[in-house]
């Protein structure tokens, strides 16, 4: 009998942790039931582990653990099983006995005899929803414009740092050429931000004829003043515009296939898109703007209630989208000039693995030797602003563990608000605290918020190891 073969991807926005984790997950489940299967992981270093034709073709089942587009039109004719990354982490062990069970969807392409009878069940139509999709194809914008904020903020602070705030300034005593320079890279990279996040969420919804049609609404967006949301809108609105368009131009002959990629759909596309977006720049300018100074106002007249809910929402699902949309608005707001908000956003982001790395240090011995081991390691992912290091801590007990998660990030966040830090950096952890206002103070705020809740988060599990000695002293 043939063995059962699976073939899969996985993908998040950031490229960096939940990726790979889904990944190892799926393969060690598999392994478990002894199914073969191979995974296809999209992240920030691009495709890896690559799906061959063949490879598809012979495939029993597909599973797609994703946030971001990883080409699914691949699969047209295979049964799909479509999640969020999250859930190819936290539900492997189930994603592969559907799998097995023959559960899913049969993915239709363009060619009508691929048409499959659906074996779908409510909750399998709930995830593939116009709002996951939505989610999915902004998601996938994200992913490719995070290098170019990282970088572009890097080498801005990298500027500030070395030469002063105002190095790159002609009329400043401050002024060095090289300053100047660096800080002109920075600007042209953090410049483009808003048309590849247009560009690519565009591209998940139209595949390729949205790609330049997104970039030039995203273009008019950034040169117009509506900052992300412009860009989210013309993405939107290029994306859809162009699925419109190619339905409408099927029927066409197959001879022309070529004409109607090179010349009628960049140039019906970019024309439409172009014009409605230099329309909207008015309007959503002053709705962007308004935005920005509501957030900055409340982050300066109320940091306790700002710190409360960014520390919430970025420890509540840990790189989900919770925690995404915190990271998005402080890295956008941070393009903006606002240095203060990602600060708070980042300290949030970094509190939970240290959170477990000192519950570990404190209270070791109430914890297994694999707990104890990932929790030592979590303080490196913490430092460098990977929260995904909790995650496993997080999925033992969610209830009780992700509110102590929540306090601790919390913390973290409020007290760097009152202390006004500024981080110009979108990424990197204590890595870019050479370019931090505030390096003291910020590296105290997290601290703090990270030793009170690993104290919390150990008595907890002290509470818990002794109730269960007791239990099992009782029974014997």
């Amino acid at each position: 009998m043939a063995k059962y073969q699976i073939v899969g991807a996985t993908g998040c926005p950031t490229g960096i942790a939940h990726t790979y984790m889904a990944q190892e997950a799926l393969e060690q489940a598999a392994k478990n039931k002894g199914v073969t299967i191979k995974i296809e992981t999209h992240g920030q270093v691009g495709i890896e582990n690559e799906l061959t034709p063949q490879e598809i073709k012979e495939a029993d089942a597909v599973i797609i653990a994703a946030d971001k587009d990883v080409q699914k039109e691949r699969f047209a004719g295979k049964r799909v099983i479509n999640v969020a990354v999250g859930k190819g982490i936290k539900e492997a062990d189930q994603l592969i006995a559907d799998a097995l069970a023959g559960k899913g969807t049969i993915l239709e392409g363009d060619r009508k005899e691929e048409k499959a009878e659906e074996n779908v069940t409510e909750e399998t139509k709930q995830k593939n929803s116009i709002g996951r999709d939505i989610y999915n194809n902004l998601m996938n914008g994200v992913s490719h414009m995070l290098p170019f904020v990282v970088a572009g903020g890097i080498l801005m602070a990298v500027s500030f740092a070395i030469w002063g705030v105002y190095s790159a300034d002609p009329d400043s005593s401050q002024y060095n050429a090289t300053a100047a320079m660096i800080k002109g890279v920075g600007d042209m990279s953090m410049g483009l931000m808003v048309p590849v996040l247009s560009a690519y969420i565009a591209e998940g919804i139209a595949q390729r004829p949205g790609l330049a049609v997104g970039f030039v609404g995203g273009l008019i967006a950034n040169d117009g003043g509506t900052g992300f949301l412009g860009g989210i809108l013309s993405g939107f609105l290029a994306g859809y515009f162009m699925l419109a368009l190619k339905k409408l131009l099927e029927k066409m002959p197959k001879s022309l296939d070529g004409l109607k990629a090179i010349f009628i759909y960049p140039v019906i596309g970019v024309f439409v898109v172009g014009v409605i977006m230099s329309l909207l720049s008015g309007p959503m300018e002053a709705i962007n703007q308004a935005m920005m100074d509501f957030l900055v106002n409340f982050e300066g007249s109320n940091p306790l209630i700002l710190g409360i809910i960014i520390g919430c929402m970025s420890a509540f699902d840990m790189g989900g989208p919770f925690n995404k949309a915190a990271y998005v608005t402080g890295t956008f707001l941070l393009a903006q000039g606002n240095t203060t908000f990602m600060a708070g956003v980042s300290a949030a982001c970094i509190a939970p693995p240290l959170i477990t790395g000192f519950a570990m240090l404190f209270f070791g011995k109430y914890f297994d030797k694999n707990d104890r081991n990932a929790g030592f390691v979590n303080f490196i992912l913490g430092s460098t602003h990977i929260t995904e290091g909790a995650i496993p801590f997080a999925a033992k007990d969610p209830l009780r563990n992700i509110p102590i998660f929540m306090l601790g990030s919390s913390i973290a966040a409020v007290l760097t608000y009152m202390f006004n830090v500024q981080v110009p950096a979108p990424h990197g952890g204590f890595l870019v605290l050479p370019v931090v206002t505030g390096k003291a103070a910020w590296v105290f705020s997290i601290l703090l918020g990270s030793i009170i809740a690993g104290l919390l988060f150990g008595f907890k599990q002290k509470r818990a190891a002794e109730k269960n000695k007791t239990a099992e002293s009782e029974v014997a």
